[in-house]
């Protein structure tokens, strides 16, 4: 709800905000005019796995926490491929995925289904990233390990996870 999209806004030019949820977008505009930004923040409202990416026609893409939301795989290697087309030439695409994850119900010590549409090893995610952006500069490789404690369903759950940071340069 703009923690990445307010402070791009702030220091560049449109910015092109995509989400499911209507209540996102309605906070993200609702802070954007707080913070001065809505004339150049845009929303759309759009599942990530649907929105049609326009060739050549960004210089940055971020993606946080919302590739792994997509229905499949072979949804996930679409967007991936909308992104790089949509990239302009020594534009940048910025990923944050989580990988491996994990949840595990705090009382019982059992794990639990973790809630996410596409959660593969952390191994075979970098390998499809490498493999998508393959020829282009990378900027950023980075597997962080987290761990947090939420509440689901009335219950204490720790998620485990790896979060893989994913930076590239489309080069010539």
């Amino acid at each position: 709800m703009g923690r990445n999209s307010i402070p791009i806004g702030d220091h560049n030019g449109k910015v092109v905000c995509v989400d499911l949820l209507e209540s996102a977008l309605e906070k993200l505009g609702q802070y954007s005019k707080e913070y001065g930004v809505n004339d150049v923040i845009v929303l759309e409202k759009a599942d990530i796995g649907d929105y049609q990416i326009k060739q050549n026609s960004y210089d940055l893409i971020v993606a946080v926490s919302s590739l792994e939301h997509v229905a499949s795989e072979t949804i996930l290697e679409h967007v991936f491929r909308q992104m790089e087309e949509g990239t302009k030439i020594d534009g940048i695409n910025c990923i944050i995925i989580n990988s491996g994850v994990e949840e595990i119900d705090i009382k019982t010590n059992k794990k639990v289904d973790a809630l996410l549409e596409i959660n593969i090893r952390t191994e075979d995610m970098i390998r499809k990233l490498q493999r998508n952006y393959d020829g282009w500069e990378v900027l950023m490789q980075l597997v962080k390990p987290l761990e947090f404690k939420i509440v689901r369903n009335n219950k204490d759950i720790l998620l485990k996870t790896n979060a893989i940071t994913y930076v590239v340069r489309k080069s010539k």
